[in-house]
């Protein structure tokens, strides 16, 4: 069997769509709780905890030198990333959850 027609029957299967459907599906639902995230609910939980933008949180290792960037340690940036992450994972729990029930 050639190349061609393996790859043919594969990319019209139906598992190979669905999966490019999800793939499409579940970027644009990422961008759409990311931007849940930052722009609803961190600057509420910025404000409770004195203010704090997570995003800017950091320690400098080096100082910068002339054009040389200084070099940091952006812990802020991984905070964000986590709560993120935790949202989105439970919002595609809950989604799942519903279809289960559903079906």
């Amino acid at each position: 069997m050639s190349i061609l027609k393996e790859f043919k029957e594969f990319a019209v299967q139906g598992n190979a769509v669905d999966m490019a459907v999800g793939i499409v599906i579940g970027a644009s639902f990422g961008k759409i709780i990311a931007s849940l995230v930052a722009d609803l609910i961190m600057p509420p939980i910025g404000v409770l905890v004195g203010g704090v933008d997570f995003t800017k949180l950091g320690v400098t290792l080096k100082e910068a030198v002339g054009d040389v960037p200084a070099v940091t340690l952006n812990y802020g940036n991984f905070i964000q990333t986590v709560v993120d992450f935790t949202i989105i994972a439970f919002a595609i729990f809950m989604v799942i959850k519903l279809i289960n029930k559903l079906t």
